[in-house]
């Protein structure tokens, strides 16, 4: 059975920032290889499988904004690819707009609340105190796009090319919701949720749905902190306080 993995990278990122901390070093030098060969080997439904091709799906940051960022992203990618650890990265793009919102704060189960006209900000008009108006803020919005996109079309091209047999996702974005479920009616999948997060509900399914042995993970930080590249990878040395 030959494994295809396509790993949402940003979604891998802030799943492994949320489950072992953003200041704890440790978990970004991450060996997708090894990972998913330890995923595969402890599905006994799957026998006799093994890891035919890895697709990292990633943006840029840009170096004008996060020079830092950039120069260790870059590190690391070159990394993925001289270790082997990936076959292919796919690269979507970021996208930096202006936009405009209500002025809002989380309620008590997270949710959005609009934020109403109250001392000492209040709105009138015409001297008449207006307690339905609503804040309006400008503001600068960072936005990766495309990961999700070319997990789909990766996913979906190699499985109706028969480069795969049975396919392994490793993200939580409920807009997988569709291919995967088309995926499932023609190979096995196996969906890894990469961080503490519950899995999105758009994304559950049945073990038995379509052609069945579908199955179902959520990462934890030993899963991160147990499968590190080697440092250095030939000339790339694991940035500092990764």
């Amino acid at each position: 059975m030959r494994v295809g993995v396509y790993v949402d990278a940003y979604n891998v990122y802030y799943g492994g920032r949320g489950m072992c901390g953003r200041g704890t070093a440790g978990w970004r030098w991450l060996d997708v290889r090894g990972l998913a060969a330890t995923l595969v080997a402890q599905r006994t439904d799957w026998p006799g499988a093994t890891v035919e091709r890895i697709i990292y799906c990633t943006a840029r940051i840009d170096a004008s904004t996060n020079a830092s960022g950039h120069r260790d992203q870059d590190i690391y990618l070159k990394a993925l690819s001289a270790s082997g650890s990936v076959d292919h990265i796919e690269y979507g793009k970021y996208a930096y707009r202006v936009k405009q919102a209500p002025l809002a704060i989380k309620d008590q189960r997270g949710r959005p609340q609009l934020v109403a006209p109250q001392w000492p900000i209040v709105v009138q008009s015409g001297g008449v105190p207006c307690t339905n108006a609503v804040f309006m803020v400008s503001y600068a919005n960072r936005e990766e796009k495309g990961s999700d996109v070319n997990v789909a079309s990766h996913l979906l091209l190699d499985i109706l090319t028969g480069a795969v047999d049975a396919a392994i996702v490793i993200s939580n974005d409920s807009d997988l919701s569709f291919p995967l479920r088309e995926a499932r009616n023609r190979v096995p999948v196996g969906l890894i949720n990469p961080s503490r997060n519950h899995l999105a509900g758009d994304l559950r399914g049945a073990p038995s749905d379509g052609v069945g042995r579908h199955w179902w993970r959520q990462l934890t930080p030993a899963d991160f902190t147990s499968h590190q590249l080697s440092d250095p990878v030939q000339k790339y040395a694991r940035p500092q306080d990764w």
